[in-house]
């Protein structure tokens, strides 16, 4: 997969994820399969539990369906995933 501006568009549900860092000390290093997604949080499957994780503290690793891992602020992708692709993207580099 090709890294664009757009990844933040993409939906995230399915995809495996893991929280690199946070300032919920005991968030980093969770990992597991988003189950969910709402406005403000990811629900992930850590070890056959469910975890709410909050965007907007966290910094989030995903691992694309080709393999590729992309790193992504949680407040880039505050918001609800249907209004989230309809959004204009700004590049912040």
């Amino acid at each position: 997969m090709r890294i664009t501006s757009t990844i933040p568009q993409h939906e995230f549900i399915g995809l495996n994820v893991e929280v690199a860092g946070s300032l919920h000390p005991s968030y980093v290093g969770l990992r597991g399969r988003v189950l969910n997604e709402t406005r403000n949080t990811l629900m992930i499957r850590h070890k056959d539990k469910k975890k709410m994780i909050a965007k907007k503290v966290s910094v989030f690793h995903f691992t694309m369906l080709d393999g590729t891992v992309v790193e992504i602020d949680g407040k880039i992708i505050i918001g609800r995933s249907e209004n989230r692709s309809k959004k204009r993207v700004r590049r912040h580099w």
